[in-house]
């Protein structure tokens, strides 16, 4: 792995994910480097939270720009005062799209409900089969260069807000994700860690015991809703995963119509 740090006032050979980037990691970083790097970061400055890029970093900044034209996201700002040649000004604009961002996910008439989203995106055994293998093996979420984002968040359930995505009309969008993130941090002991194209990342102080993981795995049934005729099939999937789960710190999630496909 080789690591730049990533200062936004700074020009490079690369393009990161925005001002928020504090470090690049390429060469095919492991997970474990990822969340080291992470926390070591986070241990340098406790006023801020950090967020990890996960599957395809290219294809998440790319839907992360449609995402934002979501009218509940989108804000009032004169653009003759943006200068994409001046980095304070990139900077100024990001910041306030981020405390905007921010402010909508907080609002409670904007806010989902968790028992609103069974249903609202279609999976079938194969997609739950994925869950499995890719919490099996979770290293395979992880594209060949991560970025990790210093986001000037208060909560850790808001770091979503740093890279916005769910824009197509078939994945869960940023509120959907938000209250799946919620559920996960108050019922379970995640934190949200990651997010790619298709994938959000959790970890907890230490993988659940079975009891817990039997508890996890029942909200996560509620949530992948598979179709009545398929139940059977995705049994076992299930199975599999609770005993992925108890031997990772480590959660990962699809959130995208086609998130199985990262594992073909």
């Amino acid at each position: 792995m080789q690591e730049t740090l990533v200062d936004y006032r700074e020009t490079y050979s690369f393009q990161p994910v925005d001002s928020f980037s504090a470090s690049r990691l390429s060469d095919a970083p492991t997970l474990e480097q990822v969340l080291q790097v992470a926390e070591r970061l986070r241990a340098a400055e406790p006023q801020y939270r950090y967020l990890c890029t996960l599957d395809d970093v290219n294809q998440s900044c790319y839907t992360r720009g449609h995402a934002l034209e979501d009218e509940r996201l989108t804000f009032d700002y004169d653009y003759d005062d943006l200068d994409l040649d001046d980095p304070e000004s990139v900077r100024a604009y990001e910041s306030r799209r981020l405390a905007h961002v921010v402010a909508q996910l907080q609002d409670p008439q904007l806010q989902q409900a968790w028992e609103s989203l069974p249903g609202t995106l279609y999976v079938n055994a194969d997609d739950i089969a994925a869950l499995a293998a890719m919490n099996r093996d979770p290293q395979r979420v992880l594209d060949q260069v991560v970025y990790v984002q210093r986001v000037p968040v208060p909560e850790d359930n808001l770091l979503i807000a740093g890279m916005v995505n769910g824009y197509f009309s078939a994945d869960w969008d940023v509120f959907q994700n938000h209250a799946i993130i919620r559920r996960l941090e108050e019922r379970h002991g995640y934190r949200f860690f990651g997010i790619g194209a298709a994938w959000l990342g959790f970890i907890r102080p230490q993988a659940p015991g079975a009891d817990e993981a039997r508890r996890l795995v029942a909200d996560l049934t509620e949530l992948y809703d598979v179709q009545d005729d398929e139940q059977g099939e995705a049994a076992p999937a299930w199975h599999e995963l609770a005993q992925a789960v108890q031997a990772s710190k480590v959660l990962l999630l699809g959130y995208a119509e086609d998130f199985a496909a990262i594992l073909e």
